[in-house]
C-alpha cells in the first residue's frame, strides 16, 4: 500500500481503511507509515515548517452544546461565564499588533443565542442585532488593526458565512468525527446537538460552495476507532474534492481536564498522536497543509515533523488557548530551536494560505490589499536574524 503513495497520488479509500485496521503496536508499521509520510511532506514542503501569529478571542464561552471533554463551555450564571465587550476586544486587538500577530481568532460556543435569552439581552446591550453581526463588527475592528480574522463560531448558516467572509479571509469548523456513533448514550456528543456529523458535513461542504478557504481537522481520543479517524479524513478529503477549498486539517489530541465527564479518560499516547499525523499526510490532497497544536503535544515537535507535519497552527504572545487553558502555548525561540534540531526553519505566516489570496473568487476583494500588507509584514519577520 505504501509504495502505491507518491507525490501525485494520496492513499487510495481502500488502502487508507486498510492501513486503519493494521496493528501498529509492537510492529513496524506505524514507523513505515510516519517515514512515508515525512518523505510527502517533504517533497511538498521542503524543510520550511509555519505557524500563525495570533490572538486569542472567545467572543463568549457561552454554548449549547455539551461536549464530555470540554472545559471551555458556559451556561449563564457559571462561574467564568464571558461575553468580550468591545472595549475588551480592542485591548487584546490593539496588544496584538503591537506584538507582531498577524492573526485575529474569534472562537466561541456553538448557538448561544437559541439557548439563553439571558445572552441575547446582552448581544442587545452591546448595540448587537446577533453574534453574527458581533463577529462582523470584531472582524472589521481586527482589520483596522491590521490583523487578518479567522472565525470558528460552530455551525453557521449560508448567510451567516456569507456575511463574515466579507471581513474573514477564512473560516472553520472541526469536523471531530464522522461517527454517528459518538452521539449515542453515553459517547462524548450525546448531549451537543450541533455535532452531529451530517450537520457539520453540510457546513463543511456549504463553505466550499461559496468558495470560503476553509480549516477542519479531527479530535483523537475521544472514544473514536481508528478506522473512524480515517473515515473522517476521507471525508474531509471528499469535500475537498468538489470543492477546492479546506486549506489546512488539523489533527488534534484529547487531554484530560478536571471536572468534565471525560476527566479520567485514557489520553492518546505519543505513537497514537503521529501515526494518525502520519495517516492524515498520506490521505489528504497534496495542496492541504497539516498541523497538530504544539501546546497538546509540548515534548513531540520532532516526533510531528518526522511524521509528516508542516505546520504548528496559531500560537499567541498575547492571550492563552481558552480552550485548553492548562496548556501553555511554546515560546517561539523554543519551538524554532526544535524544529531547527530536526532540520526545520519555522516561519511565520498568515491565516489564510498563500494559495488562496490569488485564486479567483476564494478572497473577498475589499481583503485582497489588508491581506497583502500582512503577507508584506510577516515575509520580513520571518527572515532570520
Amino acid at each position: 500500500m505504501l509504495s502505491r503513495v507518491s507525490l501525485s497520488t494520496p492513499l487510495s479509500d481502500e488502502d487508507a481503511l486498510a492501513l486503519a485496521s493494521g496493528d501498529f503496536e509492537g510492529s513496524d508499521l506505524g514507523a513505515e507509515v510516519r517515514d512515508a509520510a515525512g518523505s510527502v511532506r517533504d517533497a511538498l514542503f521542503g524543510r520550511v515548517v509555519t505557524y500563525s501569529p495570533k490572538v486569542f478571542l472567545p467572543l463568549t464561552n457561552l454554548c449549547r452544546n455539551h461536549c464530555d471533554y470540554c472545559s471551555f463551555r458556559r451556561s449563564p450564571g457559571d462561574p467564568g461565564e464571558w461575553t468580550m465587550t468591545p472595549r475588551e476586544i480592542e485591548e487584546q486587538l490593539a496588544a496584538a499588533r503591537q506584538l507582531g500577530c498577524a492573526e485575529a481568532l474569534f472562537c466561541l460556543g456553538d448557538k448561544p443565542e437559541k439557548a439563553f435569552s439571558a445572552y441575547r439581552r446582552t448581544l442587545a446591550t452591546l448595540g448587537q442585532t446577533s453574534t453574527v453581526e458581533y463577529l462582523h463588527w470584531a472582524g472589521s475592528k481586527a482589520l483596522e488593526y491590521g490583523l487578518l480574522p479567522h472565525t470558528n463560531a460552530g455551525l453557521l448558516t449560508d448567510a451567516d458565512m456569507t456575511r463574515l467572509r466579507e471581513v474573514n479571509v477564512s473560516l472553520g469548523l472541526m469536523l471531530e468525527c464522522v461517527s454517528p456513533r459518538l452521539c449515542e448514550p453515553g459517547m462524548p456528543h450525546h448531549r451537543a446537538p450541533d455535532k452531529r456529523p451530517e450537520k457539520r458535513l453540510a457546513m463543511i461542504d456549504e463553505a466550499g460552495r461559496l468558495r470560503i478557504p476553509f480549516t477542519t481537522g479531527i479530535l483523537v481520543g475521544i472514544g473514536e476507532t481508528r478506522r473512524e479517524r480515517v473515515e473522517s479524513l476521507l471525508a474531509i478529503r471528499d469535500a475537498h474534492r468538489r470543492h477546492g477549498h479546506i486549506q489546512e486539517v488539523i489533527v488534534q489530541n484529547f487531554r484530560a481536564v478536571p471536572g468534565v465527564p471525560m476527566s479520567r479518560a485514557p489520553e492518546p499516547d505519543d505513537e497514537e498522536v503521529t501515526t494518525t499525523v502520519a495517516l492524515a499526510r498520506l490521505i489528504l490532497d497534496r495542496d492541504v497543509s497539516l498541523q497538530a497544536p504544539p501546546n497538546l503535544n509540548p515534548a513531540s515537535a520532532e516526533r510531528l515533523l518526522a511524521a509528516g507535519l508542516n505546520d504548528f497552527g496559531g500560537i499567541s504572545p498575547v492571550t492563552p488557548d481558552y480552550i485548553n487553558p492548562r496548556h501553555p502555548w511554546p515560546h517561539i525561540d523554543a519551538l524554532g530551536d526544535a524544529c531547527a534540531r530536526a532540520g526545520f526553519r519555522l516561519r511565520p505566516r498568515a491565516s489564510i494560505y498563500d494559495r488562496y489570496v490569488d485564486r479567483p473568487g476564494f478572497l473577498d476583494p475589499r481583503l485582497v490589499a489588508p491581506t497583502r500588507d500582512v503577507q508584506a509584514r510577516l515575509a520580513v519577520q520571518g527572515v532570520p536574524s
